[in-house]
């Protein structure tokens, strides 16, 4: 009989172990936990990077916001109408009928005006030099200036029918600031001409009407029994619906002045505003391009930083290899390493530009706006640029056979 011999049955193939994502993780974060000065410089390149773009943007979208508020709080229909030359270059002038003239205008809500006082300067005293000026100058205005400008009063009150006959003044809010006056009070006064005025009030920043920053206001009568003021207007403020402030534009300078309607020059206030949202827009877009420059810089550094943890660590990787880790596991851990150092960096750039938006915001007094795609946007800028800048490294470290890299060559 023949003998009936047992073999052993035939044993599975060897497979490698898998790594879960907390294993993935794990093992990424080894290089950064034994060396965390080298890790959190590494970072810092990124995080200055995110930082300034997020900054950037940040500051950017409050701005405008503030630009939106101005303009929703003062409205978009103000237009003004100037003297501007004539044909021969000499100075124009407003007829007298120019204020009643565009109030007739249809969709024309209010007319004010302000007239300027040529011959009369501003000074804190008598005593003060007459070549410092300080850049001011004295107009005659309407009771129904502010109203139709929409300015307000940081201090004391308005011109009213009453005070418009005698010397009584509201400072422009950098005219007060230079002459250092703070409030009003019945006890300040100012000389404007050869006579002494009251401060009765003082003027917040005008946005629509700058002019008015520097201005020394007073009553039209007062200014034309005192002062010698002809009574002719020179800027016309005028507010009108909505809807038609194109159409007023466009006929606004041959109303105002029949007789020449190419010495009138007629303007928006809000396109200035407009034009400032614009020129921040374009500013902005130069600085990313900056930020971008940075985060390339940084990511550079990550780079650097992998290639020389590469080499730092062959006798780990040859361990590792020769206890079964495959090249693709070795791969997983270096990439996992750079996306990790991109992210602390990322989310710790993010942060900071978003404090840095938030502080210089309230310093200006604009809404705090920080768009949500510049947050998340910047750490998926930094996710890539760490596979990128991890990709070289992790090949290479995957690439070492495990004698030479036990061998430490």
């Amino acid at each position: 009989m023949t003998a009936v011999l047992d073999r052993p049955a035939p044993r599975p193939p060897l497979r490698p172990a898998r790594l879960r994502p907390r294993d993935v993780v794990k093992v990424g974060s080894v290089g950064l936990r034994t060396r965390p000065l080298r890790a959190f410089l590494s970072a810092l390149g990124i995080a200055i990077g995110i930082a300034a773009m997020v900054a950037v943007v940040g500051i950017s979208a409050s701005l405008q916001a503030g630009l939106d508020r101005t303009l929703a709080a003062l409205g978009t229909n103000l237009l003004t109408a100037s003297p501007g030359s004539t044909m021969l270059g000499e100075a124009a002038q407003l007829p007298d009928s120019a204020e009643k003239m565009a109030a007739r205008i249809g969709p024309v809500t209010s007319v004010s005006a302000i007239g300027k006082l040529p011959g009369a300067k501003v000074y804190r005293s008598s005593k003060i030099p007459e070549a410092e000026t300080g850049g001011l100058s004295a107009y005659a205005a309407r009771t129904d200036l502010r109203s139709t400008t929409g300015a307000v009063l940081a201090s004391g009150t308005w011109l009213n029918a009453a005070t418009g006959r005698y010397p009584a003044v509201v400072l422009g809010a950098t005219a007060a600031e230079r002459l250092g006056i703070g409030r009003a009070t019945p006890d300040t006064q100012v000389l404007i001409g050869d006579r002494l005025f009251t401060v009765v009030g003082i003027l917040a920043p005008a946005e629509l009407a700058p002019e008015l920053d520097t201005a020394a206001l007073i009553g039209w009568p007062v200014a034309t029994s005192e002062l010698g003021f002809d009574g002719h207007a020179t800027t016309l403020y005028v507010r009108a619906e909505d809807a038609d402030v194109e159409g007023v534009q466009s006929v606004l300078g041959a109303t105002a002045n029949p007789s020449a309607p190419n010495e009138v020059d007629v303007s928006r206030p809000s396109d200035a505003l407009a034009a400032k949202k614009a020129a921040g827009e374009a500013f902005t877009g130069l600085l990313l391009g900056l930020g971008a420059v940075a985060l390339l810089v940084g990511g550079v550094g990550v780079a650097n930083t992998m290639v020389i943890s590469v080499l730092e660590r062959r006798a780990e990787i040859g361990l590792r290899r020769s206890l079964g880790a495959t090249r693709g596991q070795i791969r997983t851990q270096f990439l996992a390493e750079s996306l990790l150092l991109s992210a602390l960096g990322g989310l710790g750039g993010a942060l900071l530009g978003v404090g840095v938006t938030a502080g210089y915001a309230l310093y200006q007094g604009w809404p705090v706006t920080v768009p949500l795609w510049a947050g998340v946007g910047g750490v998926l800028a930094t996710l890539v640029i760490g596979a990128l800048a991890g990709l070289y490294p992790a090949v290479r470290a995957s690439r070492l056979a495990p004698t030479e890299a036990l061998a430490g060559r």
